[in-house]
């Protein structure tokens, strides 16, 4: 299994964000891949608040600490790219990592 970062956006409609999230990790799952979503796990009750910036900005470089060690960063970006989504992927260049960009809800 490749290991994969998941970009998606979670700020503005979270509770939207969410569930297209987890739509994400599905699709990333059932192509074999080994994704961390780490928007979906850092924002959880009693983890991190992601109203608060320290614990925000704590929140996205863990999750981009995974990069050492991914194949590359998938961009899900059927609901637009976030500042955050903007961040990680430009993280993902400066490691030299694959950026591919995925759509759930293009027509085919």
């Amino acid at each position: 299994m490749k290991l994969i970062i998941i970009e998606s956006p979670f700020a503005g409609d979270v509770n939207a964000n969410i569930l297209y999230a987890r739509r994400a990790v599905r699709d990333s799952l059932l192509r074999g891949e080994a994704p961390i979503a780490s928007h979906l796990l850092y924002t959880q009750d009693g983890i991190l608040d992601d109203n608060v910036p320290t614990e925000r900005q704590h929140g996205i470089d863990a999750g981009l600490a995974w990069r050492h060690v991914s194949t590359k960063t998938v961009v899900y970006a059927d609901l637009g790219i976030s500042k955050g989504m903007e961040y990680g992927i430009a993280a993902a260049k400066t490691a030299g990592k694959d950026v591919e960009y995925r759509y759930l809800d293009k027509q085919s």
